[in-house]
């Protein structure tokens, strides 16, 4: 049987279907067991909602009753926060903490790379140790230096007064 079979047979208990409808569904009902047995089963089903409904008066009128319960509801739901006005200190804080974190982060950034990149570097190295000589390289202007010390100028210098080197 059908949903709307069974709603069709509710409708013809309840008294709701137009008197040709209503002779169709009584033959039906007649020829047809499992449509008797299910509208046997909504009349005790009728029967048994009707005893257990209790009669209870309230003592003040419907609309008054349900405007108490809807007042309690009201009571119990939560009220929507004030969102608080943000000071200018507040939102100035809120904006330069994160950006003096990115500088802080640039700028580490900025000298690590001038410290590390290739060709930047400068290196120095010694030659030999007995004749004091050594080599300056810097990467980044491309020169090279070689420094020679002559030993007579040293010796000149230890030895002469300062008023006669030329």
């Amino acid at each position: 049987m059908t949903e709307e079979q069974q709603l069709k047979l509710q409708s013809f208990l309840d008294g709701e279907l137009p008197e040709d409808e209503a002779g169709a569904a009584a033959s039906w009902i007649a020829r047809d067991a499992e449509a008797t047995a299910l509208v046997n089963e909504l009349r005790n089903t009728r029967k048994a909602l009707k005893g257990s409904e209790a009669n209870v008066r309230l003592p003040e009128s419907r609309e008054f009753f349900w405007s108490k319960i809807e007042r309690e509801i009201q009571k119990l739901e939560p009220v929507p926060a004030i969102k608080p006005s943000v000071s200018l200190f507040d939102y100035l804080r809120r904006l330069l903490v994160p950006m003096s974190a990115a500088a802080v982060v640039c700028i580490a950034g900025f000298i690590t790379y001038n410290q590390f990149r290739p060709g930047s570097s400068t290196e120095m190295e010694l030659a030999s140790s007995a004749s004091n000589t050594f080599t300056y390289h810097d990467y980044s202007a491309g020169m090279t230096l070689v420094w020679l010390p002559f030993e007579a100028e040293n010796d000149l210098a230890q030895n002469a007064s300062p008023a006669t080197i030329p």
